[in-house]
């Protein structure tokens, strides 16, 4: 086992008895993604890093990284991945991923906030399932392109580069989802089929505000059951995962829209919207004039 698979190996092990599973945003950083999407080489973090990044979960974000040069390994739910020279590594949502790169390894790493895979990813399509693995594949010429093209708009600052930033958001997304369905050598189990259905419902009934107990009966499941699959899969519990799709959608209104925090509220299905500004508050840390305030600055 070479020194990049073996840190990996250990750190597991050490991760595998600690109390809680650290949770990050965005490699160590805990402050929400401030922009249409996050773009930048595997190096400029890496190297503030000594390369190695614990077994760590992001809640609310999505990350694909490829690799041009060097080597690198990837822990996924303690499935530990080669990422040789042209490797795409897809790290959903909530999975448990560390890293490990060597020294001088060159790519890049797009990191897409939940609300930008609400706003393009369309249900009836399955891409999002399919982007619900954690995997490895062989990316293709198209996205090497497409991730340079990304970075390039992402570190200017001309006019439309939000816009431009969204399209090519939406054509890397799909261009990893098609890399993903052809089958790769090495790839994570998929997520339990039970867990694939409640997170489809809870999209088509989060706003009808529908109990744990609703989505359970559904599935014809017992609640306990469904919160059993849902932490076992993701860390979280089932009422946890439909207040997360919740908040996303008001950070995702109070980010791309101009509504009042009252027509958020009533339009996420509350009565109240002091109740849904202290369960905002609760679950971001943020009240949600606040957080609209966070983000007020960036280009989205």
């Amino acid at each position: 086992m070479d020194r990049t698979a073996q840190y990996l190996y250990d750190s597991n092990m050490t991760h595998a008895t600690a109390p809680a599973i650290a949770n990050y945003n965005l490699f160590g950083e805990s402050g929400d993604l401030p922009d249409v999407i996050h773009c930048e080489t595997i190096e400029a973090r890496s190297k503030l890093h000594a390369w190695e990044f614990a077994p760590h979960r992001h809640a609310r974000l999505h990350q694909v990284l490829l690799l041009q040069n060097g080597h690198g390994v990837a822990n996924l739910d303690g499935q530990l991945l080669e990422l040789p020279p042209g490797t795409m590594l897809n790290v959903p949502i909530g999975i448990v991923h560390g890293l490990s790169f060597r020294p001088g390894t060159l790519g890049w790493v797009v990191t897409f906030a939940a609300e930008m895979l609400d706003e393009v990813l369309k249900p009836e399509e399955g891409l999002r399932q399919v982007l619900s693995q954690g995997a490895t594949a062989t990316a293709d010429v198209r996205v090497s392109q497409t991730m340079s093209a990304m970075n390039a708009v992402f570190t200017g600052r001309d006019f439309a580069r939000a816009h431009i930033l969204r399209s090519l958001a939406a054509l890397l997304l799909g261009q990893v989802a098609q890399v993903l369905i052809r089958g790769t050598p090495q790839e994570t189990p998929a997520q339990p089929d039970i867990l694939v259905k409640f997170q489809s419902l809870i999209d088509l009934h989060f706003i009808d505000h529908w109990s744990v107990s609703d989505y359970a009966r559904k599935l014809a499941i017992s609640a306990t059951h469904l919160s059993r699959v849902t932490r076992r899969a993701t860390g979280r519990s089932a009422s946890g995962l439909i207040e997360d799709r919740v908040i996303r959608e008001a950070r995702r209104n109070l980010v791309y829209t101009s509504l009042t925090v009252s027509q958020i509220a009533y339009a996420l299905g509350f009565e109240d919207p002091a109740y849904f500004s202290r369960v905002f508050t609760r679950a971001t840390g943020l009240s949600p004039r606040a957080f609209r305030r966070s983000t007020s600055g960036a280009n989205i």
